[in-house]
């Protein structure tokens, strides 16, 4: 019998890991095609939730936004993926010598969301294995309720490149790092096409 499995992805756990890297060549990464690589030959993916949010243009960086919708727009041609949206706080922080001030956004959300779609498709029997791509260590709570509650469900963790957790390595079934081998056999093509015939571009600086 194969295993149903569902994907769940810390977006911005991902992305900050291959930046540490410096793998901006990896950005343009088709989720499901990494996660169908990692996959046992009795497994089969059935849905990949996306977890993020929209990020705003800086002084610095102002095309920050536009790069992140172009790619949220390739991930919505994959069938069977759902992105589900967190937010921002912006934080004051403050400078204790010299007293000066300035925002620092912080995304919220992300473990909680994550946490309530696993738990759901649990009650939900909607898997038989979850794969979780994070190594956010807040997520050791609810993955040890699945074990708990759903002794015959199994949670994998993958962990993102240069991201690990070893609370995260005690709860799972099992954990795998993610290669660099497989983020470049799981790239989008330069230009991905809507169902409606729109052309969406690989942004130039992600090299």
């Amino acid at each position: 019998m194969m295993e149903r499995v569902i994907a769940y992805v810390d977006g911005f756990n991902l992305y900050y890991g291959l930046r540490d890297r410096g793998w901006k060549r990896f950005y343009w990464l088709n989720i499901r095609c990494l996660i169908e690589g990692l996959l046992k030959p009795n497994q089969r993916l059935i849905s990949t939730k996306y977890f993020t949010s929209l990020v705003s243009p800086t002084p610095s960086d102002p095309d920050k936004n536009r790069r992140q919708v172009a790619y949220l727009d390739a991930l919505r041609t994959i069938p069977d993926f759902r992105i589900i949206y967190g937010h921002y706080l912006h934080n004051q922080q403050k400078c204790r010598k010299c007293g000066a001030t300035w925002i620092v956004p912080e995304e919220k959300m992300t473990d909680v969301n994550i946490a309530t779609e696993l738990m759901v498709d649990a009650f939900q029997n909607s898997l038989d294995t979850a794969l979780v791509v994070s190594a956010d260590s807040d997520l050791s709570g609810p993955i040890e309720a699945v074990h708990r509650i759903f002794p015959d469900k199994r949670v994998v963790v993958f962990f993102p490149p240069g991201r690990s957790s070893k609370r995260l390595m005690q709860v799972a079934h099992a954990f795998v790092k993610i290669r660099r081998n497989k983020l470049t056999q799981s790239q989008f093509p330069t230009q991905v096409t809507t169902p409606d015939g729109i052309i969406i571009q690989r942004p130039t600086t992600w090299t």
